[in-house]
């Protein structure tokens, strides 16, 4: 007998493209009440990211609506996810590809993108801060002047329609209902439109928004933050794919907490994850304890922490900042903790007073 006639045909992709979705799902804490708080981990994607579904969606729509041609020009300002995911589908379909970038990028982000044979474009940041408006200034003049295509991830409805198979694995892989969806909030792509998705399947979730201390998208004062990959500065103008109807709460999240959460959940289970993923979690990890007992809370982790060696697990790079609080990491790790103990304290009987 030929032991291979037991098996399906050979299950070999031709395309990056064709590694994309189908994430997986990890237990990063439960209580004692059944709750349980799961990752989505988007870094399982080819380029280490969910924005290469969003890229890919508005590559292939913008081919059907012949906005892009057969060996033409992309043009996008980005702060490195979107750029790989864009690097990506350009390779595969023939385009070249320009990112306007700044320095406030990862560099790991910027060299992969070099790496994928990418044009950089830098704009001079003002301050320490991303310089969101000059990028899209200079991506402006660069479609302008070449007649390149710029998606426009903020303004492109089809960066949320990138997420419909996001919302879809959700459903199939927890064959039951999610209570909580907590995602970080840039363009608005990842959380709404896995979120409208998710209701248009039937789904009750409660969804959370979370930004950067510093960020301007739910309000607030502008100021400085080290988040890369989500947030607002000061003087933009947030783009209709932050769809406000589709957010329940909105939450702040400063880099130290974030930057801290990150650390611990590499400490603690091996997994890197990137800073704003750490803010995601540090939100969906404190609101664990008063949710309903047997609620499901999944946050959305958009990236690799892989992206930010420089960064958020560089000691040194933290430590410039005022970021590096070892009493942070103490405290997130003894609330994991607490979480454990409570799931043992539940299983214990009672035993009556006086016994």
């Amino acid at each position: 007998m030929n032991v291979l006639t037991n098996y399906p045909l050979e299950q070999i992709k031709t395309k990056s493209s064709e590694l994309i979705g189908n994430t997986p799902l990890f237990e990063l804490a439960r209580t004692g009440s059944g709750s349980r708080l799961l990752l989505k981990l988007e870094q399982f994607n080819p380029t280490g990211s969910c924005k290469v579904r969003m890229a890919r969606e508005m590559i292939l729509a913008a081919e059907q609506d012949g906005k892009l041609k057969p060996g033409g020009h992309i043009v996008e300002p980005t702060s490195g996810n979107t750029g790989t995911g864009l690097a990506l589908v350009a390779i595969e379909r023939g385009y070249k590809f320009t990112a306007v970038v700044d320095h406030h990028a990862a560099r790991d982000k910027l060299r992969a993108m070099q790496a994928m044979g990418v044009n950089l474009v830098f704009a001079q940041s003002k301050g320490e801060g991303p310089s969101t408006v000059e990028r899209r200034r200079i991506a402006a003049e660069i479609a302008e002047m070449t007649g390149a295509f710029w998606p426009d991830q903020h303004y492109n409805p089809n960066n949320n329609k990138g997420y419909t198979d996001l919302a879809i694995e959700l459903v199939r892989d927890l064959g039951v209902d999610l209570n909580y969806i907590v995602g970080a909030v840039g363009t608005g792509g990842t959380l709404c439109g896995t979120v409208k998705e998710l209701r248009k399947l039937g789904s009750k979730v409660t969804s959370i928004g979370v930004e950067p201390l510093g960020s301007i998208i739910f309000g607030g004062p502008a100021g400085k933050y080290w988040q890369s990959g989500s947030g607002a500065p000061g003087g933009f103008t947030v783009g209709p794919n932050v769809e406000y109807d589709l957010i329940d709460e909105a939450l702040k999240v400063n880099d130290l907490d974030a930057f801290s959460m990150a650390r611990v959940v590499a400490r603690r289970t091996g997994l890197l994850v990137g800073g704003t993923a750490g803010a995601a979690i540090h939100a969906a990890l404190t609101r664990l304890a008063l949710v309903e007992p047997h609620s499901i809370i999944v946050v959305l982790v958009c990236d690799a922490g892989e992206k930010y060696l420089d960064s958020v697990f560089n000691d040194d790079w933290l430590m410039e900042r005022h970021l590096l609080d070892e009493t942070a990491h103490q405290r997130l790790s003894r609330l994991i903790d607490a979480y454990q103990d409570s799931i043992r304290l539940s299983s214990e009987p009672l035993i009556a007073i006086g016994a």
